[in-house]
């Protein structure tokens, strides 16, 4: 039996009924006979899965498994079969995830967990979880559908949906497209069954350019090129935001009418404005990111503005440190707000307006304690002073203003719906009393408005266009329309997205917090948080970020869990390109060259870029190379292997940029797995036979030792995907998160590196210089590993 042209051995002639019982139509199968390396490869896969008949899903899968597999992934070709076969991957994009996944696996590296993980072995996509997701996408398409009607690309939304499920069943997919289209639009018309005129497009101008073979991929869809087009302009916030249910049947549609709207338009000039309003009780983190990137990504789309807006209505937990940090790492993603405001630069008018709420009979000072109001409202039960006079709770609330009511003694309630089925509609509380002098607006409150009542108000009062936040607000939608409503005041219009949650970490800002005071991590910044702060000082990008942020998008979709090699995939994306390589040993172990005399140095040129062309002096650095070099540990054996690459007794190996090294000795100490030297000859005229190229670090000069500088390795933090599901959340704390290896070695050149500086250490990954670093010494912050678990078909 010969072999294939891509290496796989060629099976026998195969007749067209062979294929055809592999469920292949009559065409594929003669189109595949005609091809004698097609023929080849499938008699191979048919002779691996041992088959003579299968069914069509199955057969068109092994088809796809014989064209598609490239040589340097056949090893695990029998592997995926088996797969196949047992149905645990039953769908071309599983199998295209396989193929991704195994291409990107050495020969003897196989981690099952991972591959099944990869290409969604044993992920059920509930039909339940299929309606969902089409209701999402046709609510965020509806528009462009009831605009083009069975003339809009079904493909398109079936795209959008398989985008957010990558392993449900396609056809159910388009089946409950249909179906929702049907309903959505009733019975086609006359109109419908016409076939649209396509638009002829102008010929561009004839350029002359030499032809050179590209292979063609979809276009991107207009939401990837732009993820800003699902909002609407400002012009168009006239019309129903939402509908507030009441438990007695009445319903209130919140919308702006037309003279509320103009007036709008004419203070903004027509302009999107939206807002980024974190609370400065700690670090942001990557959700953070999610979140500046579309609410100041949307302003700066649009030409418009984003205010940065503190939501400062707790005094007790707010500090200047988190406002000073705040501000200035949203300057370091890159973004510019149009003014900094506060929560607390409006305590006057949501005063004004409280009162205002009162007067119209819509709010009342209430003296049950918290748990009684919790009690009452699991009860459905209204409170005993829910009804008491308007001009009484006026008077009441003048009190608390003025400091004569004990703190916790009153709260000012909305009167909403005890009885809604929405408990955010359960008389929410507007105001409650705290004698706590206030970080901006010093000692005049003792009063303070909650964030369910502030939060919309501001939004109107600083005419937000577009109100943007997680899907977990979603159910607050309607308290946040009722109190505008109530007051006849502008209305935002309000759109959630699905929170981002990243594997092996945790992003409550609570949990943040009890990891950093109780000292289980090494403050806000440890690179090992996804604190932005953290991200930063690890050697992470804000471009890198914001580009993760793009790839994920921004729709309504779902909360599910992102892992955090997609976050890797898009820094490791970034720093191939941008950090200069060089060479560091963590763990050195001695080699003396023995042939090379005495007090011989050489100067020789390492290149900061594989590409660098040797005349380009500026993109090489000097590498001395010496009599005595170091190795690292783990690239000696005393026992070599065929799958082994590194240096062993009587084997040679390349130094990377230098020459090959024999081994002719070791030294070993108090046993024989203690090396402590290795004795090597070089080959100057470079004609040793080679397996392997090692980093190495060699004294700059005889008896001089090489620059030392300590290097920090990260791990992830949590050992479980999702440890904030976990009771024992602390308990799941990876202890080898982070090792610290004081006294590595490393080339001269990197004396000089500096705060900010980020490089390729050969072999070893991407690394950048620690806040801890002095003149004394450097320290290194590993950034990401040089391996890309996420795939190199990874997001854009």
């Amino acid at each position: 039996m010969g072999t294939g042209g891509d290496g796989s051995k060629a099976g026998p002639a195969l007749p067209l009924e062979a294929l055809l019982a592999l469920g292949l139509d009559q065409r594929t199968a003669e189109n595949a006979l005609v091809n004698a390396k097609v023929t080849a490869n499938l008699a191979s896969v048919i002779a691996e899965a041992g088959i003579k008949e299968c069914d069509k899903s199955v057969g068109n899968l092994l088809y796809a498994v014989a064209t598609k597999y490239p040589t340097n992934a056949l090893v695990h070709r029998p592997v995926l079969i088996s797969y196949v076969l047992s149905t645990k991957i039953k769908n071309p994009a599983q199998l295209d995830a396989a193929l991704s996944f195994l291409t990107n696996t050495g020969p003897d590296s196989l981690d099952v967990v991972k591959f099944e993980e990869a290409c969604g072995v044993g992920v059920v996509v509930s039909i339940e979880e299929i309606k969902s997701t089409v209701t999402d996408v046709l609510e965020e398409n509806m528009e462009a559908i009831k605009e083009q009607r069975y003339h809009i690309n079904v493909g398109t939304l079936c795209g959008q949906v398989r985008k957010r499920h990558p392993w449900g069943d396609a056809k159910a997919i388009k089946e409950e497209i249909d179906k929702r289209l049907a309903e959505i639009l009733g019975p086609k018309t006359e109109a419908d069954n016409i076939k649209p005129v396509k638009k002829k497009k102008e010929k561009p101008a004839k350029v002359e350019e030499k032809k050179v073979a590209v292979a063609t991929a979809a276009p991107p869809s207009e939401e990837e090129l732009n993820p800003y087009t699902i909002f609407p302009q400002p012009e168009e916030n006239f019309k129903v935001h939402t509908e507030i249910f009441f438990s007695d049947g009445n319903i209130w549609r919140a919308h702006n009418t037309k003279e509320i709207l103009e007036k709008h338009l004419k203070a903004t000039g027509g302009k999107v404005m939206t807002r980024f309003p974190p609370e400065p009780n700690g670090y942001l983190h990557i959700g953070h990111a999610k979140a500046m990137f579309i609410d100041f990504g949307l302003a700066k789309e649009r030409n418009g503005h984003c205010y940065l807006r503190f939501d400062d209505t707790n005094p007790e937990a707010e500090k200047k440190e988190y406002i000073d940090h705040i501000q200035e790492i949203v300057h370091w993603m890159g973004w510019e707000p149009y003014k900094v405001t506060y929560t607390s630069d409006y305590f006057q008018a949501l005063y004004e307006h409280a009162v205002e709420l009162i007067q119209k009979g819509l709010a009342y000072v209430d003296h049950q304690t918290a748990e009684e109001i919790k009690e009452y409202r699991e009860k459905k039960m209204d409170s005993p002073w829910r009804g008491r006079p308007i001009e009484e709770s006026l008077k009441l609330f003048e009190d608390m203003r003025r400091g004569l009511i004990a703190e916790g003694a009153a709260t000012l309630r909305m009167k909403q719906d005890m009885q809604n089925e929405n408990k955010n509609m359960s008389d929410l509380i507007a105001y409650r009393i705290k004698f706590t002098p206030h970080p901006h607006a010093g000692d005049k409150w003792c009063v303070y408005p909650s964030y369910d009542y502030a939060h919309c108000m501001v939004d109107s009062l600083e005419n937000i266009t577009h109100s943007l936040c997680t899907l977990e607000f979603d159910i607050r939608r309607p308290s946040y329309y009722w109190l505008l409503v109530a007051l006849g005041l502008y209305q935002p219009y309000v759109w959630e997205y699905s929170r981002l949650n990243i594997s092996n970490t945790v992003m409550s800002k609570r949990k943040l917090n009890r990891l950093v005071t109780e000292k289980w991590v090494d403050g806000w910044d440890d690179p090992r948080l996804l604190t932005l702060a953290g991200l930063r000082r690890r050697g992470v990008s804000s471009t890198a970020i914001n580009s993760f942020i793009r790839g994920i998008g921004i729709t309504r979709s779902d909360n599910s869990l992102i892992r955090v090699d997609r976050l890797e995939y898009h820094i490791r994306e970034e720093l191939n390109k941008t950090a200069p390589r060089t060479m560091v040993v963590l763990r050195p172990l001695k080699v003396v060259i023995t042939n090379l005399e005495e007090g011989k140095v050489l100067d020789l040129d390492g290149k900061m870029w594989p590409d660098a062309s040797d005349t380009d002096a500026s993109s090489h650095y000097k590498v001395p190379f010496s009599r005595t070099v170091y190795i690292e540990k783990t690239d000696f054996r005393l026992k070599d292997s065929k799958d082994y690459y590194g240096l062993a007794p009587g084997k040679s190996v390349m130094l990377r940029y230098a020459f090959p090294i024999k081994c002719t000795d070791v030294i070993s100490g108090d046993s024989p797995d203690d090396i402590v030297e290795i004795r090597a000859e070089y080959d100057p005229l470079k004609t040793s036979k080679l397996k392997g190229v090692l980093h190495w670090i060699a004294e700059p000069a005889p008896g001089v030792e090489p620059l030392k500088v300590e290097v920090r390795l990260f791990e992830k933090l949590f050992m479980s995907e999702n440890p904030a599901e976990l009771e024992d959340w602390l308990g799941d704390l990876n202890p080898h998160s982070k090792e610290v290896i004081k006294d590595a070695y490393a080339v001269p050149s990197l004396a000089t590196a500096v705060l900010g500086d980020k490089f390729q250490f050969e072999r070893l990954g991407y690394f950048a210089v620690d806040t801890d670093s002095t003149p004394e010494k450097l320290v290194f912050n590993r950034t990401v590993t040089l391996r890309d678990s996420f795939g190199k078909a990874g997001p854009k």
